[in-house]
C-alpha cells in the first residue's frame, strides 16, 4: 500500500479548518506574545545603557509599528528613562528640558498599558490625559492618533469651545480622553453615563500649572471621581516635588525621573538667551525695531494679559510693520484659536502675540526668536516661555525685556535655576519713537483707545498683584510715561482688589460672562453690571459710567488749578480743591454784557477808541471786545446777529414767488369794504386778459401769414411760374405767354365776395387783407341742449341780411389758374 493512502489507494483528504479554530490559534498567540512581553518587562533594566532605540524596548507590535510609522526611532533622556519604569507599573514624577520628547515618554505607557490589561471599548474609561491648555492638548491627541494608529482603543478630545451634549454622547464609548481639567470636571459632575471606575492610567502633563492655584480645586474635585487603584504619571519641565501635591494625588511610592538634573543648565544648550534693560515707556518702541530689523523670521511676543495683545497687535496691524501679524489669548473663541495655531505653525515668516496660554507644551515648528515683553511672574515661566524654539536639538534665540527695578530681582532667579542670560544692549541706530502714531491711531479709532486704557489698567493690576516684591517694584515704575507710550491721552484711574478676589474673577467659567467679556469692567472688580432699565439715573450718573470718562482729566485737572491759582493771586478768594464739590461751577454769566464784561471789554476797545460797527443785513453789530472781533469769523455764531430771510416757492417756470399766508380778519376790513376789493380784483385782472389777448393775436397773425406765403410759395413752383416782379405781372415758361402779357388779367377784374365788378378802392383792399390775416374764428362746441334746429335758423338770418342776392364766398384771394376757374363756374351758375 502506498503511503499517504487508503485501502481503495485513494489519496487521504486534509480536514478544512473552522473560523473558530483560527480565532483560537489568534487567541492562543496573543497570550503567548503577551506573556513574552510582560516577562520581557519584568527582566527589563530602567537604568540599563543599552536603551539607545525604541527597538529596545519590550513594545507590543501595534505600538513598535505605529513609532515606526511616525519616524520615531532614537529614545530621548526622558523618553529612555521613564518609559521602563513606567512599563513597569511604578507613579512617575518625570522633568525635563523644554522640547525633549516628554509627551512619548507617557503617551507609549498608556498605549502598552490598555494593552496589557486587553481593553476594548466596552470596558469603557481605561487612561485619562489632563493638559492645562487646549493648544498643548490638541497637540497631545494629534500624537496619539500617529502612534496609535495600529491599536484598537478608541479616543476623544474634551476641551470645551463644543456643545456639552455632544461630547456626552461619544463619551462613554471612549478608551482614551484627552481633555482639559474644567471640562472634564463639568461632564464628571453633569453627565449621567460616564463611568470612570475602571480608570487604570492617569496622566497629567505640566503638573506644575496645572497643580497651581488657578486648577487646584478643579483638579481635587476630579481626583475625588477617580478610582484609588491606578497608576499616575507627572510630567513638566519644572517638576513639583511638595508632598502636599503628592498626597492629593494619592501616589505610591513615586519614582523621580529628572534628565537633565545634572545638567549645567535648565534650558537646552542650543538656545542663545540675552536681555535688555529698557524702561516700561520704551517697551513697545524697542519691539517695534525688533520687527523690523528681524522681518524675515518667526517670532513669539510674550505679554502678561489678553488686553495688552489685543492692543498691540491692533496697532502694529495698523502701523504695518512689514510682517504677518497674528494673535493668540483665552478669550477668543476655540475656532479661532485653532486656526490661528494651525496658521502660524505653516507660517515661514510671521510674528505672534501671545499670552502664557501657549507657553507651556506648544510645538511651533522652526521658531527663530522669542519676545518676552513683559517680565514673566517666575523663572520657571520664562522656562517654559523660552522652550518654544530650540526644540529637539535645533537652534534658537530668546530675549527679555527687563525694567530697571526688576532687572536685579529677575536675575537672581534665574540664576538660581540654572538659566544662562547675558546682556545685550540696543543699538541706536534701530531705536525709533512710535509714540506719535500710537496717539493718531487713538485718536481716530475710539475702539482702540478703549483697548488702550483696558491694556494699561491690565498691566498694571499685574504687577500690583505679584507676590514676588524683590522683582516687580510697583512704586518704582513710572505709570504716566508708560501711558503715554501706549498713546493715551492720559493716565486712567486704577481701583485695586485684593489677588484671591481676582483670581476668582479671572477664573470663572466662560457662560457666567457677557458677550464682550473682553471689557469687563475692571474699575469695579466684578463682572459687568446689567443696568436696571426701570431705574431713572440723572446726567451726572451717567456721565460718571462712561467708558472713557478718564480721557480729558489731565486737561481738566490743568484748568481748574490754573483757576484757583488765578483766585488765589486775585484776593485770597477760591477755596482750595478738597472744598470744592464734583463738577462745581465757578461763577454764571447770564448775557452777553456780562461776557463781554469778564472778557475784558466795557464798551471802547482795548486801545479806548470808539466801537467799530458792522452792518449785517438790516441789523447792526457793535465790535466793542475781543470775543465780538472772534465772533466775525464765525458763521455759525454770527447767522443769530443777521436778519431772517423770507422763504420762497418756485413755480413750475423757476419763478420764485413768497410763501401765500392767509391774512387775518382785522387787517382785511382795514383795506376797505369787500366789493370795491372784489370789483378792483376783476379790473386788474381783465387788464391782464387784455393784455394777453393782444399778444397772442399778433402771434396768431404772425403765424398765419408765415403759413400762407409757404402756401404761395409751394403752389407757384407746382406750377412752375417765377415769383412775381416789382411791377405784379407774373412771367412765364417758354412755354407759356410772351414777357409782360398777363394771361389772367380778365379773370381777376371779376367780382368777388363783398365788392361789386365796378372795382375796389385801396382803403377797400386794405381792410381785406387785414380781414384775410386774421384768423377765423373757432366754431363753438355744440351744448347737450341743442340741436340741428339752429343752423337752419341761422342760414335764413344771413338770406335776409343779404337781400336774395347770389354771393359767392371764398376763402382767399384768388392767385393761381384753379381758384380763377372754380370762382368763374360759380358766376356762370344760375
Amino acid at each position: 500500500m502506498a503511503a499517504g493512502s487508503t485501502k481503495d489507494g485513494l489519496p487521504h483528504r486534509k480536514k478544512p479548518i473552522l473560523k473558530k479554530e483560527v480565532k483560537s490559534l489568534k487567541r492562543k498567540r496573543g497570550e503567548e506574545d503577551l506573556n513574552k512581553l510582560k516577562a520581557a518587562i519584568e527582566q527589563l533594566d530602567p537604568k540599563s545603557a543599552d536603551l539607545n532605540n525604541f527597538t529596545d524596548l519590550p513594545l507590543c507590535e501595534a505600538t513598535a509599528t505605529g513609532l515606526r510609522a511616525s519616524h520615531f526611532e532614537v529614545l530621548t533622556d526622558i523618553q529612555r528613562a521613564a518609559i521602563p519604569l513606567a512599563l513597569k507599573g511604578n507613579d512617575i514624577l518625570g522633568a525635563a528640558k523644554t522640547g525633549s520628547g516628554k509627551t512619548l515618554a507617557f503617551l507609549v505607557p498608556v498605549l502598552e498599558k490598555l494593552y496589557h490589561a486587553k481593553w476594548t471599548e466596552y470596558d469603557g474609561l481605561g487612561a485619562l490625559i489632563i493638559s492645562p491648555t487646549r493648544e498643548l492638548a490638541i497637540q497631545i491627541f494629534e500624537v496619539l492618533r500617529k502612534i496609535g494608529r495600529n491599536h484598537y482603543f478608541s479616543a476623544g478630545l474634551v476641551i470645551g469651545g463644543k456643545s456639552l451634549k455632544e461630547e456626552a454622547e461619544r463619551l462613554g464609548r471612549m478608551n482614551i480622553l484627552v481633555c482639559t481639567p474644567g471640562r472634564m470636571l463639568q461632564h464628571l459632575d453633569q453627565t449621567a453615563n460616564f463611568d470612570v471606575n475602571n480608570l487604570q492610567i492617569l496622566v497629567l502633563d505640566e503638573a506644575d500649572r496645572i497643580m497651581d492655584m488657578g486648577f487646584q480645586s478643579a483638579v481635587d474635585a476630579l481626583v475625588e471621581h477617580l478610582p484609588k487603584t491606578r497608576q499616575t504619571l507627572l510630567f513638566s519641565a519644572t517638576q513639583s516635588k511638595r508632598v502636599s501635591d503628592l498626597a492629593r494625588l494619592s501616589l505610591k511610592d513615586p519614582e523621580y525621573v529628572s534628565a537633565h538634573e545634572a545638567a549645567p543648565t535648565a534650558t537646552p544648550t542650543t538656545l542663545q538667551q540675552s536681555y535688555v534693560v529698557t524702561p516700561l515707556a520704551e517697551k513697545l518702541d524697542t519691539l517695534w525695531g525688533f520687527l523690523r530689523s528681524n522681518l524675515k523670521s518667526k517670532i513669539i511676543v510674550f505679554l502678561s494679559s489678553g488686553k495688552q495683545v489685543r492692543f498691540v497687535f491692533e496697532s502694529f496691524k495698523r502701523m504695518q510693520p512689514g510682517i504677518p501679524l497674528l494673535h493668540l489669548h483665552g478669550r477668543q473663541k476655540q475656532v479661532a484659536r485653532m486656526e490661528i495655531t494651525s496658521r502660524f505653525s505653516s507660517a515661514k515668516y510671521a510674528c505672534l502675540f501671545a499670552t502664557d496660554v501657549v507657553a507651556r507644551g506648544v510645538d511651533f515648528p522652526a521658531v527663530d526668536w522669542v519676545i518676552q515683553v513683559d517680565c514673566p511672574e517666575d523663572a520657571e515661566t520664562y522656562i517654559h516661555r523660552v522652550g518654544r524654539t530650540a526644540r529637539y536639538q535645533s537652534k534658537g534665540r530668546a530675549v527679555l525685556f527687563l525694567d530697571p527695578s526688576e532687572e536685579e530681582g529677575f536675575l537672581k532667579r534665574l540664576e538660581h535655576k540654572k538659566v544662562p542670560i547675558q546682556k545685550v544692549n540696543v543699538r541706536a541706530s534701530k531705536k525709533k519713537s512710535i509714540k506719535n502714531e500710537l496717539q493718531s491711531n487713538n485718536f481716530q479709532s475710539a475702539d482702540l483707545k478703549y483697548l488702550g486704557q483696558k491694556a494699561f489698567i491690565s498691566y498694571v493690576r499685574s504687577i500690583y498683584l505679584q507676590k514676588d516684591k524683590e522683582v516687580f517694584k510697583f512704586d518704582e515704575l513710572d505709570l504716566d510715561g508708560y501711558a503715554e507710550s501706549l498713546g493715551l491721552p492720559g493716565t486712567p484711574q486704577i481701583k485695586f482688589q485684593k489677588g484671591e478676589d481676582v483670581k476668582r474673577l479671572k477664573n470663572r467659567p466662560r457662560a457666567a460672562l457677557s458677550s464682550d467679556s473682553e471689557s469687563d469692567s475692571d474699575a469695579e472688580g466684578g463682572g459687568r453690571r446689567k443696568k436696571d432699565k426701570d431705574q431713572v439715573r440723572t446726567k451726572y450718573q451717567k456721565m460718571a459710567e462712561r467708558q472713557n470718562q478718564d480721557v480729558l482729566s489731565e486737561h481738566y485737572r490743568k484748568l481748574i488749578d490754573e483757576g484757583d491759582t488765578q483766585a488765589g493771586e486775585g484776593g485770597g478768594g477760591g477755596g482750595s480743591d478738597d472744598e470744592a464739590g464734583f463738577l462745581s461751577v465757578k461763577r454764571v454769566l447770564a448775557d452777553d454784557a456780562q461776557i463781554d464784561a469778564a472778557a475784558g471789554g466795557g464798551g471802547k476797545d482795548s486801545a479806548g477808541a470808539e466801537p467799530k460797527v458792522v452792518k449785517l443785513g438790516k441789523s447792526e453789530l457793535v465790535i466793542d471786545s475781543h470775543r465780538r472781533e472772534k465772533l466775525l469769523k464765525s458763521k455759525k455764531k454770527l447767522a443769530k446777529y443777521m436778519d431772517k430771510g423770507t422763504k420762497l416757492v418756485f413755480d413750475d417756470e423757476g419763478n420764485a414767488h413768497p410763501i401765500y399766508e392767509l391774512q387775518g380778519e382785522e387787517d382785511f376790513a382795514k383795506e376797505g369794504p369787500a366789493d370795491k376789493l372784489r370789483q378792483q380784483f376783476v379790473e386788474a385782472e381783465a387788464e391782464k386778459v387784455k393784455e394777453a389777448d393782444v399778444e397772442d393775436k399778433q402771434i396768431a397773425k404772425k403765424r398765419l401769414k408765415e403759413k400762407r406765403e409757404r402756401r404761395k410759395a409751394r403752389e407757384r413752383e407746382e406750377l412752375g411760374l417765377a415769383p412775381r416782379g416789382d411791377g405784379g405781372t407774373v412771367q412765364l415758361d417758354a412755354d407759356g405767354a410772351a414777357e409782360g402779357e398777363d394771361p389772367l388779367a380778365l379773370l381777376r377784374s371779376l367780382p368777388i365776395a363783398g365788392q361789386e365788378s365796378g372795382g375796389e378802392t385801396d382803403g377797400e383792399k386794405e381792410e381785406e387783407e387785414e380781414e384775410e390775416d386774421r384768423e377765423p374764428p373757432r366754431k363753438k362746441a355744440k351744448k347737450w341742449f341743442q340741436d340741428d334746429s339752429d343752423k337752419e335758423e341761422e342760414k335764413k338770418k344771413k338770406k335776409k341780411k343779404k337781400g336774395g342776392k347770389k354771393v359767392i364766398e371764398i376763402g382767399h384771394e384768388p392767385d393761381n389758374l384753379e381758384d380763377l376757374e372754380a370762382l368763374a363756374a360759380g358766376l356762370l351758375e344760375d
